[in-house]
């Protein structure tokens, strides 16, 4: 904070977080800590880098006013980031009832004897975090370039409309469909362990018939035509 007897500004530094190509304004309040009105003008020593709104006032006893002060977008940035730019915070002692229309350049003249308050605010330059190492950990894949990243997420889109669409499709499968194919299933289960047991079976006639000699008994030649419509069963359920 910069104080003086009138006005006292805060901070006391400008401090801009420095970008190039990027415009950046910084807010300064000002303090009135007496009883009287007290004007104020703001100027710079680079008046066509910086635009102040306002920069010139009123401040009310007792109150506070915000000044904010622009830095328009740099090209370029000055060696090791040090900035000779200053600010100058004239106020003096005014009518009461006085608004900032009535504020002149006469006001703030010294050889005219008036008492002018003067505070300098000086211009610091703050670095932005680094991100060259946070881009190359978390930066697109190789192969994909920044200027591409439309494309790519137009063709994520694409691929999770897809798969939200075949999601809602077996949703939509009725409860009577599962319990039909559920029972389907069983039934499926249950005749092709029954042609297993009778394929069993059969092979032991054989076995029986081979060591007696005999020939094709009437039991085996049922379970032979049992055995097909079984097999034919299952083949036309599924």
């Amino acid at each position: 904070m910069s104080t003086g007897e009138l006005l006292s500004s805060e901070p006391s530094e400008l401090k801009f977080p420095f970008e190039l190509k990027k415009q950046i304004s910084f807010s300064l309040q000002l303090s009135n800590k007496t009883d009287n009105y007290v004007a104020f003008k703001v100027k710079t020593t680079n008046p066509k880098k910086y635009c102040v709104r306002p920069n010139t006032g009123v401040v009310l006893p007792r109150s506070t006013c915000d000044v904010i002060v622009t830095m328009q977008a740099q090209k370029e940035a000055p060696p090791d980031m040090q900035c000779r730019d200053k600010f100058l915070l004239q106020s003096v002692k005014v009518n009461d009832g006085l608004t900032a229309n009535d504020i002149t350049a006469e006001m703030f003249n010294k050889e005219a004897g008036n008492v002018v308050e003067e505070c300098k605010l000086k211009v610091v330059y703050i670095s932005p975090p680094s991100t060259a190492q946070e881009g190359s950990e978390e930066g697109p894949s190789p192969g994909v370039s920044f200027s591409d990243g439309k494309h790519a997420n137009a063709a994520e889109f694409a691929s999770g409309a897809r798969a939200f669409t075949e999601g809602l499709e077996a949703q939509e499968i009725s409860s009577e469909e599962k319990a039909l194919m559920t029972k389907l299933t069983e039934e499926k289960n249950k005749a092709i362990q029954q042609s297993n047991k009778l394929r069993h079976e059969l092979d032991l006639f054989k076995r029986e018939g081979s060591k007696s000699g005999g020939g094709v008994s009437f039991m085996f030649v049922m379970l032979i035509s049992l055995l097909g419509i079984i097999i034919g069963y299952i083949m036309k359920k599924w």
